[in-house]
């Protein structure tokens, strides 16, 4: 709809063309609600899909334009919003909100939404970084239901670096704030990513307790979305302490909710959990069924696609299929540095290990796979320094 628009429609000022004027009202409007997979609207939000691009380009022009906006801004958060839900990429206006001045008032939720989208791709230091800034303005600002939620997601970003006792100590912080507000929703998923953050911690225990909480705490016809994942965390859990009977039910549970509402990126976890829990136990079929259905659900998401292909490498490596195994390997190795994913190269340099010991062949090693884990050494590194600077 916007290529003529933008090859050949290029007025000085975009606000004095009519056509560019209304096209933006027709998107903007469709733009003027948050996507949440709890709400009603979830579904009808895929239009986002197709028209992602030229929202992008919509939002470039007006933003350059119309800086001081409250209204573009806004839309561009829920831009971002649309597509952490719908069309996992990363967007070109990350310096544009970065520059906005720290009073801008969309500021703080652009940099929210932001930094969501690179957790998507598997960049955690910058969802880290962007999260900082953003609890630093809401602090300032007062707003303790906007501190929750960003403290909520800094837990999270801690989960995903290995900074468990950070999180845990943030996601305690939110719940407390929560429970001041009476926010039930909130105090669940508080629960949810302190029962991961204890689980990773070694806290099994613990862990269970805070999942089973949070689980006990949403009424029936509550929000579900902890729930499911609260499952989920279960199964990990008593996966981990050999109740292979317990995990499965939880996994299946989850599965059954996500299902329920189309939650893509909880069916794609969930299965991809459940394809680890078979080749664990070395039931290749079910596995390799799990994983077709993980793949199914990566939506428009490399990095999860990426994830899928690793777990195929895995379980090629464990049926001894190598050449077959390598290939799928080098294909994530891809993926991931185009996105620029640090932690998934970590990743396949873990595949490559557990390959090794199920090899355990150091020719097989030396000149097959050595070759590849120095070549994901390199490229994990030039990333890392790309972030640095």
């Amino acid at each position: 709809m916007l290529a003529p628009l933008r090859d050949y429609l290029c007025p000085r000022d975009p606000k004095s063309s009519p056509l560019l004027c209304k096209t933006k009202e027709c998107y903007f409007t469709r733009l003027s609600v948050w996507v949440d997979p709890s709400l009603p609207g979830f579904e009808e939000a895929q239009w986002i899909v197709s028209e992602d691009v030229n929202v992008e380009h919509l939002l470039v022009v007006f933003t350059s334009v119309d800086a001081d906006s409250g209204g573009i801004w806004d839309t561009c958060a829920r831009f971002m919003g649309h597509l952490c839900w719908h069309k996992i990429r990363l967007v070109a206006l990350g310096p544009k909100i970065e520059g906005l001045r720290d009073d801008h008032p969309s500021k703080p939720e652009c940099l929210v939404q932001l930094s969501r989208l690179f957790r998507l791709v598997g960049n955690g230091v910058e969802y880290k970084r962007l999260l900082v800034h953003a609890l630093k303005l809401y602090r300032e600002r007062g707003g303790d239901h906007w501190v929750s939620q960003v403290l909520r997601l800094l837990s999270d970003a801690n989960l995903e670096l290995g900074l468990y006792k950070e999180g845990i100590q943030q996601a305690e912080e939110a719940m407390e704030i929560d429970k001041r507000l009476g926010d039930v929703v909130g105090q669940a998923r508080c629960l949810k990513n302190l029962a991961w953050l204890l689980y990773k911690d070694g806290q099994l225990d613990a862990a269970e307790k805070a999942a089973l909480r949070a689980i006990n705490l949403v009424p029936e016809n509550g929000d579900q979305f902890p729930v499911s994942e609260c499952h989920r965390i279960l199964g990990t859990i008593y996966q981990s302490q050999g109740t292979r009977e317990k995990a499965i039910h939880h996994f299946e549970t989850a599965l059954g909710i996500a299902s329920s509402f189309s939650w893509h990126e909880q069916l794609f976890l969930t299965h991809s959990s459940l394809a680890e829990l078979f080749l664990d136990d070395g039931r290749f079929d079910d596995a390799s069924a799990h994983i077709e259905q993980a793949k199914s659900h990566t939506v428009d998401s490399a990095y999860n696609l990426g994830s899928t292909i690793l777990l195929q490498a895995r379980l090629w490596y464990r049926q001894r299929r190598f050449d077959e195994a390598k290939s799928e390997v080098l294909r994530a190795v891809e993926v991931f540095e185009k996105l620029g994913a640090a932690q998934g190269l970590e990743r396949c340099k873990e595949v490559l290990r557990d390959a090794d010991e199920e090899i355990n062949n150091g020719k097989l090693l030396e000149t097959v796979l050595l070759p590849v884990c120095i070549d994901l050494a390199v490229s994990a590194q030039g990333i890392k320094q790309q972030h640095r600077r």
